[in-house]
């Protein structure tokens, strides 16, 4: 049976938030202590959320779903009206505020989808060299980490730049002579 507000509801308890949201009550009580939502009390000190509540917890686990931390959530809805219930057009506003890291996190997501199997597809799992795709470690002079995810331009084993899309299997496919070995 799925949870509902009255439609003449104006408040919901924490239970009733809970059951409708599908968000445990010590994780509404969570959110509240860190400014993402708020509720009045009760003269029997119970907390009471407004309807629009609900729309705003469904905002925040969105944003967590999509890995936004809980600080930028809590920014962007500070940007939300205080005094009325926010329209079609607040949330819209809102919204535009991580277009710009969402399209970069989409970008990432691909990247990485498109190289994993390359990059621990053939099981080799080396950090130094892949004699596919990084032969001889040429990503580490651009800096630490996974370099074909963080860059959208990644060198190719040309030495040219290569984009990051392409780059997934774009190592040579047999390895040519290794630098002087270091020992």
């Amino acid at each position: 049976m799925t949870a509902h507000l009255a439609p003449d509801a104006k408040e919901a308890t924490v239970g009733e938030l809970a059951a409708r949201s599908g968000v445990a009550p010590s994780a509404l009580r969570f959110y509240e202590r860190e400014g993402l939502i708020t509720s009045r009390r009760t003269p029997g000190n119970q907390r009471r959320y407004s309807r629009d509540t609900l729309r705003r917890v469904a905002f925040i686990r969105t944003s967590q779903r999509l890995g936004i931390p809980l600080a930028t959530i809590r920014e962007v809805l500070g940007l939300l009206p205080e005094d009325r219930t926010p329209t079609r057009e607040d949330w819209a506003r809102i919204s535009e505020c991580w277009r710009t890291d969402l399209d970069e996190r989409i970008r990432t997501l691909q990247r990485l989808r498109d190289n994993l199997t390359d990059c621990i597809g053939c099981g080799c799992l080396s950090l130094a060299k892949c004699a596919l795709t990084n032969p001889w470690d040429e990503l580490g002079e651009h800096g630490p980490g996974p370099r074909r995810l963080l860059e959208e331009k990644v060198p190719g084993a040309d030495g040219g730049d290569t984009d990051a899309t392409e780059a997934g299997a774009g190592g040579p496919a047999e390895a040519a002579e290794p630098p002087e070995a270091v020992s």
